[in-house]
């Protein structure tokens, strides 16, 4: 399943956090363009270096598949950043 929502959080040094929910397909509807470009991209790169597209393309939907319930947090000092994509 394709992930649905990325929130990020940044926890800012003077202790208000600042809370982004980015809803993912509309996002990518909107770089579609761009995203078909770099689809190209990847295929002719696959080509060159003699790997097969379909089974690169098979890998990158299962790590983008995979991507729902991952969270990162990233610390430094007293500011933070949260990012959880569902």
């Amino acid at each position: 399943m394709m992930p649905q929502l990325l929130t990020v959080r940044v926890e800012r040094p003077d202790g208000r956090p600042v809370r982004v929910r980015v809803p993912v397909l509309p996002v990518i509807v909107v770089l579609s363009p761009v995203v078909v470009l770099v689809a190209l991209v990847a295929a002719v790169a696959c080509l060159v270096h003699r790997v097969s597209v379909v089974r690169a393309f098979g890998t990158g939907w299962r790590i983008v598949s995979a991507l729902p319930g991952t969270r990162v947090d990233i610390a430094q000092g007293r500011t933070a950043v949260l990012v959880a994509i569902r």
